[in-house]
Formats: C-alpha cells, structure tokens, sequence
C-alpha cells in the first residue's frame, strides 16, 4: 500500500528519505506504512521508566506486519515526585504539553500513517489521548502496566500515618514504601494513572485486557508487540480514533469510571479527549450515569485490601465490562477492529470478593458524585466510594486557607480541629495557576474522624474521605469559594447531592464587593495556561479562540478576579 511519503513532491520527497537514511533508516523500507511510537519513557518515573523495553516489542510488533517504526519522545512528570510542593502546579498544564508536542511531531514531520502512543501515568496518558484525537491517525494505546505490590494498602497507609505522628522515621517510611512500590509500573492502587490506564480500555483505545498487566511482565511484552501489529491493521482497515471515541464510547468509558470508583481527575480527563474530538461531556452526565451505574469494584482506596493487580487477577477490564454488560453501548468500535461485545464474549470474573455482581454491588450508585449548592454552581466532585457512610451528611464551620502551604502551616500550629470544615481556595486551573492536587492535604486530615475538606484544586486518585475538589467557578474567577470566611457553616450531603454555605445572598453580595484584586504570580509557562485554561467543570482544557489565531501578549501579571 501507497504511504505519506509517497504523496510528497519527488525532490523534497528524496531529501526527506536521505535524512531519514543518515539516521540508520534503511532506504529500502520507506515504501512501507510508516508508524510514529510516540514514547514518555524517561528515567524519573516509575510509570515510564521501563517504556523503552516496550518500545521495542512494539516495534518489533510493527515491522513484522510490513510496517517502519519510527520513535520519539515527549514529557512525563510524575505526580508521586511532584505532590505537595510547587511542582505539583505543572502537571495538569503538562497534559497539554504532552499532546502539544505529540502533534508537533507528527505534523511537522507529515511522514506518518499512523501512530502508537505508550504511556502510563497521570497526565500523560489523557495527554496521549487528546493527541490521538487531535491527529486522528489509526492507531492505538500501548500501556505501561501496574508494579506487583508486596504488601497491603493498609500497611503502607499505616506507615505514612506513623511517619506523620512522629512514629517512623525517613528510612523507615522509604524501606515500608518500596515494598508497596518495588519497581516498574503505575503505582497498584486506583489513582488517576491506573484509572486512565483502564479508561483508555473502556474507550476501545487499548487492546483488550491490557490496562493492568504487570510491568515487563511475558504477557505484557507479548501484547506490546502484537499491538505493533494491530496498529498496521488499522492503518490498512482506514480505522481511526474518532470512529473509536464516539460519544457512546465516552459513556461506556464513564460507566466503568464509576464502577470502579476511579479517580476523579478522570472528570477533568475524559471531558478535555472529548474537547478534541467536538463532544461535550458536562459534569451533569457524570452524576446522572453515577445514579444508574453501581459500585462494583472495590480496590484502594476504595478498600485496603485489594489493588489493581487483584483487579487483574479477578478477570481485568473485560471481566468488569462483562458484569456492566446492559449498562454499555456493547456495539462500540474498538482498535481490535471489532465491537466491545465480541471482546469481552469470553470473559469471566474470577474473584467475586474484588468484583461484585450488579445484583449485589458495594454500593448501588457509582463511586463518583456531582455536588452542587451555593458553594459550587457548576459543580463539585468527590469520590464516595471512598467515604464512610456516617460521613456522608457534614456540616462544620470554614476555616479558610489561600493555599495548600498556608493550610500545612495551621496544621503545624494545631489550629486544624475535629468538624472543621477545611476551604482551600485559589488552587484551581486559573488561580494555582496548574491546579494542583492536595493529596498530602488529605493525608493530614486523616488523622481526623469527623473533617471536610472543600478546595478548587483538585485530588490524587487515592484520595478517601470527606475530600470534596474541582469546586466551580474556582476563586480565581470569582466563584462563591473566594467569598468564604472562617466560621461560616457549610453542609455537606451526599445523598442530595448539596454543597451549600449557609450565608445569605445578601452578604455575599456586600462580600463580593469588597474582594481586593487577586494577581498571579507565577512563571510563564503557568501564567500562559492560566490565560487559556478552563473551568474544571469544562475538564481544565486550554481554550484558544477559534476566530483570531493570535495569543494575546503574557503578562508578567495576569489579573484574574478581585480577592
């Protein structure tokens, strides 16, 4: 079949091949489908520090079916790294980089018939996604697969909260730690990295059952390089992203989400892979699935006794699709060529104490709910999957932080007090700027039996308890959330879905009026995103405007709201 490279005027097309030669490409070759493996492999993250040896199965896997693999890279930051300080504000922003650069490369070059992404993490893996969308090149994911834990969930939890009450020094938290994290892989709980790694699954993006194989693992290498293979199949099938990630696609990937009591960064993810594609996803269908979808899949933090290779173990995402079954558009295309009910036709649970029937769920709604009240106009999320049912109606008093560190510091000071309603603001897409998670945040307050936390930042995929994030409007643009003071009271319920601030419209008017001007300071790159960022109710994407190409001019200060 007639390649890219064909199509190309003969003289520049003979210059492109004579570089491509002078890199070791063999001339002989340049005929054939050419596949772009777009790799985040890097030496600083555990979810892609093995991604190389993928790599090459994978392209093994594509000049095997008569195809020529040709690699690059682009960035990946590790949110385990960059949590709880101010590298934590560039991963969302990363996400755009990710598929920014993605695109960069494939256009730019304009040699490509398709194109396999390899990536596992937090971002990178949306990141990934939103570029497969945007190229629309056939195609596939190749994921990076989960690390074997060795010991419990519990028992490295109860090594963090020694370490937090003073109990356990570094060493020891390192050498308790490493056995829950002992090599290559996404860390083996239910955050945002093992969520979207099943969700690109769920979308038809992944070849079946491939979300949480273990890292460098027989099978995974194998299905590495039979997904080579596949993605010179879809190119000679003319099978493309946007035929796979269709809006029904988008709900089935929804669906499992819930099931499974994912992370809630997959509602800031999945909306921004659909921007790409011209389909809207409002928080409000998450909610309305979440009501008719139950929680089946009971993993941490979700429990403590169970991680995702337990969720391999007991039959993977196809066993878990197979449970959903009704509750899917089974008819969705996937990058196997076929349909999502011919691939899960032979699957079965294998351990009913990880997966439950729909008959007898762990709860009869999904693990993500949508709040909405005074506090939260468009919306906030929590992840009740992970909240003790007498936690689910709160209310406390505010206690009202500007920002993560100033939060840390009261709690250092002991000011942090049981039915405290904890409120940190100008963490969000705009005013972080980068929207920073506060999983630390919420580690603290677990040492509290009854607390809340309300923030417009946003949470780690292991996030449990009374940990209410993405509040929109956020305080940078003015949302109810800048308008808090200490001592207001807050209610919190579950069950009606409310998030409300018992002040009257009348103060918060007079309140509003007296907001001093809010400034960001930041660098360029943060200040940037923060000019074209979104509300996390429209999944933090970065809005250009589709009438005038040209950015207008970043400032060193971009004023953003009153505070």
């Amino acid at each position: 079949m007639s390649n890219r490279i064909s199509t190309i005027s003969p003289f520049t097309r003979a210059i492109l091949k004579a570089h491509l030669c002078s890199c070791g490409v063999d001339y002989s070759k340049m005929d054939k489908p050419v596949i772009a493996v777009a790799n985040s492999w890097n030496e600083i993250v555990p979810g892609h520090v093995h991604l190389r040896q993928l790599a090459d199965r994978v392209k093994a896997g594509i000049e095997a079916a008569g195809g020529l693999a040709l690699e690059f890279n682009t960035i990946a930051v590790c949110d385990g790294i960059a949590q709880g300080h101010e590298g934590m504000k560039y991963s969302l922003p990363s996400r755009e980089i990710v598929a920014d650069s993605v695109e960069t490369m494939v256009k730019a070059h304009g040699i490509f018939d398709g194109m396999v992404v390899l990536s596992s993490c937090d971002k990178i893996v949306p990141g990934m996604l939103m570029a497969s969308a945007r190229l629309n090149l056939p195609g596939l994911v190749v994921l990076g697969g989960v690390m074997p834990n060795h010991i419990k969930p519990k028992e490295s939890k109860a090594a963090r909260r020694a370490f937090l009450d003073g109990k356990l020094d570094e060493k020891g938290l390192v050498e308790v730690t490493n056995q829950y994290y002992p090599g290559p892989g996404a860390c083996p709980f239910l955050g945002t990295a093992n969520t979207m790694q099943g969700l690109s699954e769920a979308l038809g993006m992944a070849m079946p059952n491939t979300s949480w194989m273990q890292a460098l693992s027989d099978e995974q290498l194998d299905a590495a390089e039979a997904a080579g293979r596949q993605a010179v199949e879809l190119v000679k099938k003319g099978i493309t992203p946007s035929q796979i990630m269709t809006p029904e696609a988008f709900e089935n990937a929804i669906s499992v989400l819930l099931a499974m009591g994912g992370s809630l960064n997959a509602c800031l993810h999945l909306p921004a892979i659909a921007h790409e594609l011209g389909i809207d996803l409002p928080m409000t269908l998450f909610d309305d699935i979440s009501r008719r979808v139950p929680f089946l899949a009971g993993v941490t933090p979700n429990n403590q006794e169970y991680t995702t290779n337990d969720l391999q173990r007991a039959g993977g995402m196809k066993a878990l699709m197979k449970e959903l079954g009704g509750l899917l558009h089974t008819g969705a295309l996937t990058v196997t060529g076929d349909t999502v009910e011919n691939n899960i036709a032979d699957a079965a649970v294998l351990d009913r104490d990880v997966i439950r029937t729909l008959e007898e769920p762990l709860d009869k709604e999904g693990g993500v709910a949508v709040l909405v009240g005074n506090l939260a106009v468009d919306g906030a999320l929590i992840k009740q999957s992970a909240v003790a049912p007498e936690l689910r109606s709160f209310t406390g008093p505010a206690k009202v932080f500007n920002s993560e560190e100033a939060f840390s510091e009261a709690y250092e000071e002991g000011l942090i007090q049981e039915g405290d309603a904890v409120v940190i603001r100008y963490e969000g897409p705009k005013g972080g700027p980068g929207m920073r998670e506060l999983h630390r945040c919420t580690e603290i307050l677990g040492k509290f039996k009854r607390a809340a936390l309300v923030t417009d930042g946003r949470f780690s995929g292991a996030t449990s308890g009374l940990s209410i994030g993405y509040a929109s409007p956020e305080a940078a643009e003015g949302g109810t959330i800048a308008l808090v003071q200490d001592g207001d009271m807050i209610e919190i319920d579950i069950a009606t879905r409310k998030l409300q601030l018992h002040v009257s419209e009348e103060e918060l008017a007079k309140r509003a009026e007296r907001l001093e001007e809010f400034k960001i300071e930041a660098s360029k790159l943060l200040r940037l995103y923060a000019q074209h960022a979104s509300s996390a109710s429209k999944g933090g994407v970065r809005v250009v405007s589709e009438g005038n190409t040209a950015a207008p001019a970043v400032k060193e200060e971009v004023t953003v709201c009153q505070k």
